[in-house]
């Protein structure tokens, strides 16, 4: 145990060495009557997870982070005590691990969901506090073995669905390949041992052939003048599985492809080593990636080439500089250690930016199964590199299109994306792109926004993040203009004004935060202005109505609305300008239901059409003054055919029944349904249904949006379309 801590130490400058040895100190006694499963003292773990962070060439602070990281959650000591002896930016690292183990979810889905999200959120506020959990996931796998068969499998499969793609997109290669095999190990134990044996078996014939490929090309490096590290790359067990698996190839052939790693001095004897391990043996044509000039989105850098000896045999170079290597091995970990000397934060914070885009999509993604799809995705992907005009390579996933590429440049880019040229040749939105296309994106004040049907053909995570942000806030914004109208209207119709004092009581009493919040809900249907008046009843008998504002009877308000309307002897449904008797026709293009706000629209020969006010025909007709202004005649019993539209992500195939059900609890009646897919993960439901009023048909709406799985619900020809 001693050994480890002296290890620790001998790599810090002297100054440093005490801190260790007081955090040490700290540790051993807060842990001093706890055991690990082992049966070892608990001090044994910390310790190893400190040396981990070592080996990683972590500053001192993350090195005490790893050594204290159990004490806030295992202990009876708290932030303070940590922050007292080792300061604030350790007690938040401590505190930032802490948290990552708190929360309790329903099932393991949402546990795991749950568990991605703590964790890129706390990514984005220090990023060594997921260095600190990678380094504690991984001494936790190496001593699985002393944990039930059960819990064997869960922690292993937790690694491989969450832990490992973090590494991976971390860059942190070193750590990602042992999780991985030790994941394999105990998930599918006969096919880790299989191959375990084979490789075994070959070791000699590959060290011997390894040995003679180094040997001869030191030489031709060397009198070129190149200096240069060559040492054989290892091959990890699930990665050789996964080959297996996923390229249909045998042992033999992945056992025949033997591999060297050349680390040079710097970026010109890259390709110098390059030239020259092309000349000495045959390149196979299609098997050269260079990393340095496009590198990989977790900053992988490198020169790969595979080429045959005189034998024939396939054997793969990758050509790196140091600096290179140690970002290949150690990730972010080694950008960490190189910003503390060189770099510059906003250039570190450029290169990571990925985190706060995932964390985006993260927020708005409430399925669990959605959740976990997204995180693998958009860390474990396939890449392509296409260029900007001015030459700047931008990495985008394999299948992506000029949309993925212009939110890639920035969103409000996006957003104005009105076509693209690849390679100075107009395409297509959906073009698909390849390596090595030069993209330009042309855009245009005009374009106020996305297209819905954009969803059906983009690739990345970002810009499917980015579109439907625009449709949630337009919705937003429309759900609470049409409730900020339909409350003062209301209001100004019972001649009712409300002051200051008033609303702060009447947000009380409904639980909303702000008038926004409330707009919000009337408009969406999720409380009714019905509901929104019992409350100014119950109320209006302390003394927060406006001086000026008439004493009513507010109990009494609907009746005397309902009064002094016309006598049931007429048989039409509105008033136009007070007549009752002209012809009168319901507008197919937005249904109006009794209780929405309408306008009537005069035809030729054909009466007054009745329309929505937010019918987007009635808005945009050019020809004002065959507008006139209607209002409804309560008629009871009358039913109206109403549009509805719902959206609703593609995750259950019982979200059809679920609709169904919620409509027809409402004893309303479906006329028709018809069902479209936007793309994978959304699809449509336009449905028609005989309904009686308005208040019954947003009750319906709020209860729709209810739906697990509904994206949105609204009523077309609208602005909230």
């Amino acid at each position: 145990m001693y050994q480890k801590l002296e290890s620790i130490i001998s790599r810090l400058s002297s100054e440093n060495r005490d801190s260790i040895i007081t955090a040490f100190n700290f540790a051993f006694n807060a842990h001093i009557n706890q055991k690990r499963i082992d049966g070892e003292p608990y001090i044994v773990h910390p310790l190893e997870v400190a040396y981990i962070l070592s080996e990683m060439n972590l500053d001192v602070n993350t090195i005490i982070g790893g050594l204290l990281h159990d004490v806030i959650e295992d202990t009876e000591f708290t932030y303070s005590d940590i922050a007292t002896t080792f300061g604030e930016e350790v007690a938040i690292l401590v505190e930032g691990v802490s948290k990552l183990d708190k929360i309790n979810y329903k099932t393991k889905e949402e546990a795991q969901a749950g568990n991605i999200r703590k964790m890129l959120m706390a990514m984005t506020k220090d990023i060594r506090v997921i260095l600190i959990k990678l380094a504690d996931r991984l001494h936790n796998m190496r001593t699985l073995k002393y944990l039930s068969e059960h819990k064997q499998q869960e922690k292993s499969k937790e690694t491989l669905n969450i832990f490992v793609p973090l590494a991976h997109r971390l860059g942190i290669s070193k750590i990602k390949w042992e999780l991985e095999d030790l994941s394999f190990r105990y998930l599918n134990p006969d096919e880790y041992y299989k191959i375990a044996k084979l490789v075994s078996e070959k070791r000699d014939d590959r060290e011997k052939l390894t040995n003679k490929i180094i040997t001869e090309f030191k030489e031709v490096l060397s009198e070129s003048n190149v200096n240069a590290i060559i040492e054989g790359r290892p091959k990890h067990l699930y990665s050789i599985y996964k080959k297996l698996i996923q390229k249909n190839k045998t042992i033999d052939e992945i056992f025949d492809l033997i591999a060297i790693r050349v680390i040079v001095d710097n970026i010109k004897n890259c390709y110098i080593a390059l030239g020259l391990a092309h000349e000495k043996y045959n390149p196979i044509s299609n098997k050269f990636k260079d990393y340095i000039a496009m590198p990989k989105s977790n900053n992988y850098q490198s020169l790969h080439t595979t080429v045959l000896t005189k034998s024939g045999k396939p054997f793969e170079i990758q050509i790196r500089t140091k600096q290179m290597h140690k970002v290949a091995e150690l990730g972010i970990a080694a950008h960490f250690k190189y910003k503390e000397q060189t770099d510059t934060k906003d250039s570190f914070d450029e290169k990571f930016v990925w985190i706060r885009e995932v964390v985006e999509w993260l927020t708005e993604t409430k399925n669990p199964t959605e959740v976990m799809e997204n995180f693998k995705t958009d860390l474990i992907f396939q890449e392509i590199f296409v260029f900007t005009p001015e030459g700047k390579v931008i990495s985008l996933p394999i299948g992506s299109t000029p949309v993925d590429f212009a939110f890639r440049i920035h969103t409000d880019v996006g957003y104005r994306c009105e076509g693209a040229r690849v390679n100075k040749k107009m395409v297509t939105l959906d073009h698909i792109l390849e390596t090595g296309n030069i993209v330009e994106i042309i855009t245009s004040k005009q374009m106020k926004g996305p297209s819905i049907d954009w969803l059906g053909f983009v690739k990345s995570n970002h810009a499917k993040s980015k579109i439907r942000q625009w449709f949630n806030k337009i919705a937003k914004e429309d759900n609470i203009a049409r409730g900020k109208y339909l409350f003062e209207k209301e209001c100004k119709k019972r001649s009712i004004r409300l002051n200051d004092v008033y609303i702060n009581k009447l947000l009380k009493s409904l639980s909303v935060f702000n008038l926004d919040e409330l707009y919000f809900s009337l408009g969406t249907g999720n409380i009714t202005f019905h509901t929104v008046l019992s409350k100014i009843t119950d109320l209006s008998s302390e003394n927060f109505i406006d001086k000026k504002t008439d004493k009513k009877d507010y109990s009494n308000i609907e009746y005397k609305q309902h009064h002094t309307s016309p006598k049931s002897s007429y048989k039409n449904e509105v008033l136009i300008e007070g007549q009752s008797n002209l012809l009168t026709k319901f507008a197919k293009c937005c249904t109006p239901v009794c209780g929405d706000d309408i306008v009537g629209f005069i035809t030729r020969g054909k009466g007054i059409t009745v329309h929505r006010k937010d019918c987007q025909n009635a808005i945009k007709c050019s020809d004002k003054e065959r507008i006139i202004n209607i209002e409804w005649y309560y008629i009871n019993n009358r039913k109206y055919d109403v549009d509805i539209c719902v959206t609703f992500r593609n995750v259950t195939s019982f979200i059809i029944e679920d609709i169904s059900k919620v409509v027809k609890s409402f004893n309303v009646y479906i006329k028709s349904i018809n069902f479209r897919e936007v793309d994978s993960e959304i699809s449509k439901a336009d449905i028609r249904i005989n309904i009686d009023s308005r208040e019954k048909l947003d009750k319906l709406i709020a209860s729709l949006r209810g739906v697990k799985g509904v994206f949105n619900v609204f009523r077309p020809n609208t602005n909230s379309n």
